[in-house]
């Protein structure tokens, strides 16, 4: 049994130098770098409706203090040269606590208010991730009210000039996206609708009474987007 170990020893003592120089070096390999994430790339061109709320300052017969309104939109967008935004949108609101009265010296009262704004306007913006800067302009609407009447209040008759239901519109707004196919906006609007001015037929002591017409208005609002192009694309 001695023999036998001593040969055993001998033999792996002659072996294992040898079958040390038969194994090769072990490759060595760069651990792979971490993959770059997916950029996502913000595509403002499609259709949209959406709903708003806010608070309208005008003045006129309305008076200044602030108003609620609430209201709705719908427009289309179109991106070009990589960030601009050009677009159209209807809008209107209807507001709360619209009316007002002016009591004249002569016992007149002339009551008027306006309940609901509406515009068709343009829109250029420039994006620049999901953040969408824009300005807006275009026509505007509303439902006015007018009417005067005496102490009593017995309707009287009266004549205006002027156009009191149409003017024009201007605003700013930055519109932001949460979500696919979902947006929020804040927004500010003035709407500019002349003065009105009282004529001959109305009474006496309001006949050249001149009435300012116009609403500043802020909004915050939510869009619904669709149609073609998607609100974002995986880009690598």
């Amino acid at each position: 049994m001695k023999k036998f170990l001593l040969t055993v020893a001998a033999v792996a003592a002659f072996a294992a130098p040898a079958f040390a120089a038969d194994l090769q070096p072990r490759p060595y390999t760069k651990a792979p770098l971490p993959s770059t994430p997916p950029q996502a790339v913000y595509n403002w061109t499609g259709f949209y409706v959406g709903g708003h709320l806010g608070g309208a300052f005008g003045g006129g017969l309305g008076g200044s203090d602030g108003r609620f309104l609430g209201g709705v939109q719908g427009g289309a967008d179109y991106q070009f040269a990589n960030q601009w935004v050009l677009g159209i949108e209807a809008q209107y609101s209807w507001l709360a606590n619209y009316r007002g009265d002016v009591v004249f010296p002569g016992g007149s009262i002339v009551t008027g208010g306006n309940p609901g704004l509406g515009s068709v306007t343009g829109r250029l913006g420039y994006a620049w991730g999901p953040a969408l800067l824009y300005t807006k302009g275009g026509y505007a609407f509303r439902d006015s009210t007018l009417g005067v009447s005496n102490a009593a209040g017995v309707p009287q008759a009266f004549t205006t000039n002027g156009n009191r239901d149409s003017g024009y519109t201007v605003g700013a707004g930055l519109e932001y996206m949460f979500a696919p196919n979902w947006s929020a906006k804040a927004e500010y609007q003035y709407y500019n609708f002349g003065k009105t001015t009282f004529g001959a037929g109305s009474p006496a002591d309001v006949v050249g009474a001149s009435f300012r017409n116009d609403e500043h208005t802020v909004k915050a609002g939510v869009n619904y987007r669709f149609g073609w192009g998607g609100p974002a694309v995986p880009h690598y």
